[in-house]
């Protein structure tokens, strides 16, 4: 059994800076994610994108971003099961939470984290027969890599943040002769700065835009040479592309965290926004997997719902010790293998504080 502090399901960005909030507490967290590396959508799905509303990051690569969360928690020293899925809950007759993967690996934990972010998902794929055919053969359905698209002539169909991120990355970076952005409506779901850097390269005649239109179906010998695009018109017409990007968005599932008796709204999380707790004690949900009043789906919010969870989870973790926050500028960071002296420290004062009242 391994027996933690802070059990956290879910090793994306907003998990790993779970690690970081919580080692400034002095408490020890271990991370469960069914992907084997940690990182989450980030790594397994695209590890080149560009992110650009992390505070202090006017552009930072979603890989990169993740190396850097790997760097700063490194002193807190967590340990990992990955490669497993948290299948199951259940509270022990001390109070403690026990999760057991799907592969038997039993967990041990005062309190659990739930940052499971959209939790396991599939791309949504447009209705199309012959869409199987040309899978990985021209039609993906993510950009882990875009090295892979260099020169080649791109279709993008999408009109959120993702298929305008990298119809604006492509063509800014000039990596295709083409790329032509197509979305059925005439207005945009993404970012304004996204929809105008796009009309932008609209301009410069570096993106064909083509909306109020849909592909209605790919065609190809062995790999995709062409994609249908219909008109709100009715009007058919084939282009030629070397690559089809549908990029819908993706379908989330919570899995077996579903069935774990948590509060469920629309395939999300309820959670108090006072300290993002769920309706089990004990229980937090921090990032795309919660839900609350006002709620934002970005990674700055994660990381500010973690930051708050842990204040209120500390008083369950130490009920009978008072904690001082103490600002990093000042305190720096320290690993674990300064925590005996802190509470050395922290006896010291008290008994000082103790003699003078007397």
């Amino acid at each position: 059994m391994i027996q933690t502090e802070v059990l956290i399901i879910g090793a994306g960005p907003v998990g790993l800076f779970t690690v970081f909030e919580a080692g400034l507490l002095k408490l020890h967290c271990h991370l469960i994610d069914a992907l084997p590396i940690p990182g989450g959508q980030l790594s397994e799905i695209y590890p080149k994108k560009p992110i650009y509303d992390i505070p202090g990051f006017p552009e930072i690569l979603a890989g990169d971003l993740v190396d850097n969360l790997l760097q700063q928690i490194e002193p807190f020293k967590p340990t990992y099961t990955l490669g497993e899925r948290a299948e199951t809950i259940q509270k022990d007759e001390e109070g403690q939470y026990v999760v057991t993967t799907n592969l038997g690996t039993v967990h041990r934990a005062p309190v659990v984290f739930i940052a499971g972010g959209l939790g396991s998902f599939e791309p949504r794929k447009p209705p199309i027969e012959a869409l199987a055919d040309f899978e990985n053969k021209g039609v993906h359905y993510f950009v882990r890599d875009p090295d892979l698209f260099i020169n080649q002539e791109i279709v993008i169909s999408g009109g959120g943040d993702s298929a305008l991120d990298w119809a604006n990355y492509f063509a800014e970076k000039e990596l295709s002769p083409a790329v032509t952005l197509v979305h059925r409506r005439n207005n945009f779901r993404g970012h304004r700065d996204s929809v105008q850097k796009m009309y932008d390269l609209q301009d410069a005649g570096k993106i064909n835009v083509v909306t109020n239109a849909e592909v209605v179906d790919v065609k190809g010998t062995n790999v995709l040479d062409t994609v249908v695009i219909k008109h709100k018109s009715g009007e058919m017409e084939e282009q030629y592309t070397d690559v089809w990007l549908p990029l819908f968005g993706l379908s989330p599932k919570l899995g077996p965290i579903g069935d774990w008796g948590l509060e469920i709204e629309k395939n999300a999380i309820k959670v108090d926004p006072a300290d993002y707790s769920t309706n089990m004690p004990g229980i937090y949900a921090v990032g795309d997997v919660n839900t609350y009043p006002g709620k934002l789906k970005l990674i700055l919010c994660g990381f500010h719902e973690s930051t708050l969870a842990l204040q209120s989870a500390f008083n369950i973790i130490n009920p009978d010790k008072k904690y001082t926050m103490k600002y990093t500028t000042v305190n720096g960071i320290q690993g674990f293998d300064d925590k005996e002296n802190d509470e050395k420290e922290e006896k010291n004062l008290s008994l000082n504080g103790h003699n003078k009242v007397h």
